[in-house]
């Protein structure tokens, strides 16, 4: 049974979102202590104490803090290993590694082209900011490379890691969210047959619906 989870962050943000995901996933209790950071709460002494760089998430359980997203996924998984979804971070050795092939993929490579979408394309038009084209479009081209390898992989296997839903594929939806509720973003994810099949799979998931529910019940940053 877990006790004393505490998420700090709003759920707008993608590390937050992910952390949320894979928390819904193992079924676990916890309490999200909303914190803005386009407002002045996040300068509350206690959270200057807990904040990552960034400030977008911090995960306290007793007295442990991590501020890491993908770091606070796998500890859940391995802290309560019995709760919720089992598989999600691999049953066996050989599944995990795989699964850590693709959490670093998600990490390395996927992650800095569509986070530079994510916000030129879903947060940037509600700044009022001029798009950067050329950046829009290097990112674009990034993503797309990524997105290849990723089809080719799905046309064998119904996820990532092979045909279980895991910490490979969650990873990936924060960004993929913001990025595919674009019109411009959406035909990166439908221009390829197996990541739109596998695009729609893993959004479609009662964990990551909980996730956009609260994100649009109260989304924090541009309230």
């Amino acid at each position: 049974m877990a006790a004393g989870l505490q998420v700090f962050g709003q759920p707008a943000s993608t590390d937050v979102a992910r952390v949320l995901t894979c928390l819904f996933e193992k079924n676990l209790e916890f309490e999200l202590v909303r914190i803005d950071t386009f407002k002045r709460e996040h300068k509350l002494p206690e959270f200057i104490k807990l904040r990552d760089p960034t400030g977008q998430v911090t995960f306290k359980h007793g007295d442990k803090t991590l501020v890491d997203s993908r770091a606070i996924c796998r500890y859940l998984c391995t802290q309560f290993p019995e709760d919720g979804n089992r598989g999600i971070y691999g049953t066996g050795s050989l599944e995990r590694a795989s699964i850590e092939q693709w959490l670093q993929a998600e990490a390395h490579s996927f992650d800095a082209p569509s986070s530079e979408l994510v916000f030129h394309l879903a947060f940037a038009p509600l700044l009022s900011m001029t798009p950067d084209e050329a950046h829009i479009a290097e990112n674009e081209r990034k993503l797309q490379q990524m997105l290849g390898v990723y089809d080719e992989i799905l046309a064998k296997n119904q996820y990532l890691a092979g045909d279980d839903f895991t910490l490979a594929d969650l990873s990936h939806l924060p960004s993929s969210h913001y990025i595919a509720a674009t019109p411009r973003g959406r035909k990166l994810f439908t221009s390829k047959r197996h990541v739109a099949r596998w695009y729609d799979a893993i959004s479609s998931r009662p964990s990551w619906q909980q996730v956009v529910k609260m994100q649009s019940e109260h989304p924090g940053t541009f309230e």
